[in-house]
């Protein structure tokens, strides 16, 4: 029981930490010269990064993909404490409710997040506001990693649905 219960709070943590790197590292979309991600936009060749304001082209869609992996994050965060706390108040014979609901709840922000992102991305590249031509570039792991935490928060999230508190 004991293996299991490492198993699951090693999961969790990871599902954390995706989560807190492809929210905050500047890698969702890469090219040549350049990477931004939802907080700013960063010349390689220059080391120069200017922040992404409301004077770029669907700023809404990108503040929206901002909030939904913010919450996400806070969500995995909570439903971890949640169920350290279920660990030690629930009876035995029990399951995890609350802290299924809340890492499910970060599932959802997160696959939000990355969906807006996958949507928009043709119009959200296509600002005047960019310094240089940012339409050609790709997919960078910031964003893989958001679609990995996805899968990693879904499969804890069910995973404490399952779970019951046992000795």
């Amino acid at each position: 029981m004991l293996i299991l219960l490492a198993f699951i709070i090693v999961f969790h943590i990871t599902s954390a930490a995706l989560l807190f790197i492809s929210t905050i590292d500047n890698a969702w979309w890469v090219g040549d010269n350049f990477y931004t991600d939802v907080w700013r936009m960063c010349l390689t060749n220059t080391s120069t990064c200017m922040a992404i304001t409301d004077e770029f082209n669907e700023y809404q869609s990108i503040q929206a993909v901002q909030a939904a992996m913010i919450l996400s994050t806070i969500f995995c965060c909570v439903s971890f404490l949640v169920f350290i706390l279920q660990l030690f108040r629930l009876k035995q014979g029990e399951r995890f409710v609350l802290t299924s609901i809340i890492q499910l709840l970060s599932c959802l922000c997160v696959m939000i997040a990355a969906s807006i992102y996958t949507d928009r991305h043709e119009e959200l590249h296509q600002s005047y506001g960019y310094r240089m031509e940012v339409s050609k570039g790709q997919y960078g792991y910031s964003f893989v990693l958001a679609w990995i935490a996805f899968a990693f928060t879904l499969i804890s999230g069910v995973m404490y649905l399952v779970l019951r508190k046992r000795k």
